[in-house]
């Protein structure tokens, strides 16, 4: 009697080296040869059957933009159904309560709108210079399509949430930088960063599960201490990684906070979500992270907003909120500022700040003790820069019913 064919095995994006190989056994392949074909998957960009049957979303638009460092790519890739809608199947999630509409509709199109035809995640690949000279790079990437915080300074926010992406579809915008771009020669990804489209803490199974596979010793094997998770100030989501960064391998994660703001006042007004988590509480869990990460630092982040934020009083009340993490007589700086001057989105009612404000505003903070920097700002131009990702196509709109008017 003939042997039944063996069973196709699911995308190798979205699972552990272990995950695959226990899929290829139950499918009837080779453990052992499912393994090999993995690691040679993420390590040589090589698709060898059994374990890399699904595609990579393609790569539909590329941008460059030159800078003092090397060149700043932007990059997008399109979900569309061609990429199998069936792999929502295989996004993880916790006991609770059910999915959200936007995280169980399909890929491809928003319903009943023949205006919009396709969702589009953008990356971008950041070069950086250290000390010693050498150029490394950094991805920053996405978590959604776009976002459900609603911060007014944010080109993604003005989507609204499509929708969450699978943990594949995270790892496959490492995949897609590495291997797919098309330069001469394989790139090397040193960090990522959880800053693009979406609020990662909004779409934590997925993200855990990604880094699970990006940093696996047989795919990736990016260091868990070059992975940063930047967030809003979502607590409930917060409180789940003061367990999480608890466990084995997970305490060097790293972790951001978008703070923005000197008080709660100005923080409600930029970022709807202060109005359920106020700046008291979200301090509060913060110092609990660093109970569980001992002397690993904690990121803020300020976006430099002209005439929101900037004052040489709002530089004083930052400080002060910052002061559990500065340095002391028993430790060292546990947080550090970075000052991010502000991007203008499409359509933003302010402008970016002069350079002599940013200078301003990072001494005045250093004044009281913090440890402050400014990030460089890159790919403005071409709207890669911090809070500039989004597709104009899908701005402002939602997901509408059958009996919904457009």
């Amino acid at each position: 009697m003939p042997r039944p064919p063996a069973q196709s095995v699911q995308s190798p994006h979205g699972q552990t080296h272990a995950g695959i190989v226990d899929a290829c056994r139950a499918a009837g392949h080779r453990p052992g040869r499912a393994g090999e074909a993995y690691a040679a998957f993420y390590r040589e960009g090589i698709a060898r059957a059994p374990a890399t049957e699904a595609g990579l979303a393609p790569i539909v638009a590329r941008l460059e933009e030159p800078g003092e460092h090397g060149v700043t790519t932007k990059f997008c890739q399109r979900l569309d159904d061609a990429n199998r809608a069936d792999a929502l199947a295989d996004t993880p999630t916790r006991s609770g309560p059910a999915p959200r509409a936007a995280d169980r509709l399909p890929l491809g199109v928003l319903p009943h709108d023949a205006r919009v035809r396709h969702l589009d995640v953008e990356s971008v690949v950041i070069p950086m210079v250290g000390s010693t000279g050498r150029v490394s790079h950094t991805l920053c990437v996405s978590s959604q399509v776009g976002c459900a915080m609603g911060c007014r300074f944010c080109e993604t926010a003005q989507m609204g949430l499509i929708r969450s992406l699978t943990p594949g579809e995270i790892v496959g915008q490492w995949y897609a930088a590495t291997h797919a771009l098309g330069d001469s020669e394989r790139r090397s990804i040193d960090n990522i960063v959880f800053m693009g489209m979406g609020e990662p803490l909004d779409n934590l199974d997925s993200v855990l599960r990604a880094i699970e596979v990006l940093t696996g010793h047989m795919g990736p094997s990016v260091p868990m201490s070059n992975i940063t998770v930047s967030t809003v100030g979502r607590v409930d989501g917060l409180r789940r990684l003061v367990d999480v960064v608890a466990q084995p391998g997970w305490r060097r994660l790293g972790l951001a906070l978008s703070v923005n703001a000197p008080n709660d006042e100005v923080r409600s007004d930029i970022m709807p979500l202060n109005q359920r988590w106020g700046m008291g509480e979200l301090r509060e869990v913060m110092q609990d992270l660093v109970r569980v990460r001992g002397s690993r630092k904690l990121l803020f982040e300020y976006v430099l907003i002209p005439g929101v934020n900037d004052e040489e009083r709002h530089a004083r009340e930052i400080a002060q909120w910052l002061q559990p993490f500065v340095r002391t007589a028993e430790r060292g700086h546990i947080g550090m500022l970075n000052v991010i001057p502000y991007n203008p989105r499409r359509d933003s009612p302010w402008p970016a700040p002069s350079e002599e404000s940013v200078d301003a505003f990072c001494r005045w903070v250093g004044e009281h003790g913090v440890f402050v920097k400014r990030r460089k700002t890159k790919g403005r131009t071409s709207m890669a820069a911090c809070g500039q990702l989004g597709t104009a196509s899908i701005r402002r709109r939602r997901y509408i019913g059958a009996t919904d008017e457009a």
